[in-house]
């Protein structure tokens, strides 16, 4: 796309990727893009399902080939590289991919075994994420709760002690208070200089990474820290609410000031040219269309509102 916005990263990057492309018959999934991810940094990728993040990721971990570009990990062709990639990468796929019938304990044996190294001498690594379900270690993994099964994959997936680690949707399905934890270890594995590609379609998520790409159908929308995101949005942006909902969005598209309006929680948020309208304004055009007790907030735009401004180009 013409207008993207990249901010690359300072430095020799860990991950970089160039016009890559990927099609499922007549179905791009990934329409040729570019971006870079520097060591040591959590980069997300954020979009909706199908958007193109579980194709991009099996191509970062050579569990797919490109039909087109290419992708460099930590100086690797994902292609030809093929058997260091593996090395050098941990992979948390979406769904639950490991053993159920083995406890916890023999997963992470398991796949310690795989990669030829000891778990005792990796285990600093993970320490900080395994002590929390070592008092579960002999139960089997299937019967563990979402976020266990979570600290769990992780575990496996750090064992190797890898150098890029690539999560895909990894708190998609799990409490809030699990995804909090989760978060907070991601930043300590950022602080031992382990590069994270996270991809999820939460966008509370995006402010917690260094850099976000928004992904839609395949294409990068933009891709920048998610401060800067949110400060290049070009409208004024309001939260509206009434006493009653019922019709709030369709009045709204209905004014002359109108650019956008979509449901945000209990509130509308509603985008229009900077300069162009007051909540003042706004409030008695509401009840002249016969909204009773409307309210309304100028408010800064978060990334989901970017979001949706990119889609709608």
């Amino acid at each position: 796309m013409a207008d993207v916005q990249i901010k690359e990263p300072v430095g020799n990057p860990s991950v970089r990727v160039e016009a890559l492309g990927k099609s499922y018959g007549s179905v791009k999934a990934l329409d040729r893009i570019s971006f870079s991810a520097g060591r040591g940094e959590i980069f997300g990728l954020i979009g909706p399902d199908g958007a193109g993040k579980t194709t991009l990721f099996r191509i970062l971990t050579s569990l797919m080939v490109p039909d087109a570009g290419t992708a460099m990990v930590e100086g690797f062709d994902v292609v030809r590289d093929f058997r260091e990639i593996r090395k050098i990468v941990g992979y948390m796929p979406g769904r639950f991919s490991l053993y159920y019938d083995l406890s916890v304990e023999e997963n992470l044996h398991f796949f310690a075994t795989v990669f030829g190294v000891d778990p005792k001498k990796n285990y600093d690594l993970i320490r900080d994420i395994y002590i929390q379900i070592e008092p579960f270690r002999k139960r089997p993994a299937g019967k563990l709760s979402g976020g266990m099964k979570q600290k769990l994959a992780l575990s496996c997936a750090l064992i190797h002690a890898p150098k890029v680690l690539i999560l895909d949707e990894p708190t998609t399905g799990v409490d809030a208070v699990s995804r909090k934890e989760f978060w907070e270890m991601l930043a300590r594995l950022k602080e031992m200089g382990i590069t994270v590609l996270v991809s999820t379609p939460y966008m509370d998520e995006a402010a917690l990474c260094d850099r976000v790409a928004l992904i839609q159908k395949g294409s990068l929308m933009g891709v920048d820290t998610p401060s800067n995101l949110n400060r290049e949005y070009p409208f004024l942006l309001f939260s509206v609410t009434t006493s009653g909902m019922t019709g709030l969005i369709q009045t709204l598209t209905r004014h002359p000031e109108h650019v956008s309006a979509f449901r945000f929680g209990d509130s509308v948020h509603f985008a229009v040219r900077k300069g162009s309208l007051s909540p003042e304004e706004l409030q008695l055009w509401l009840l002249k269309e016969g909204h009773k007790e409307p309210s309304i907030r100028e408010i800064s735009a978060g990334t989901e509102d970017c979001f949706m401004e990119y889609m709608s180009r």
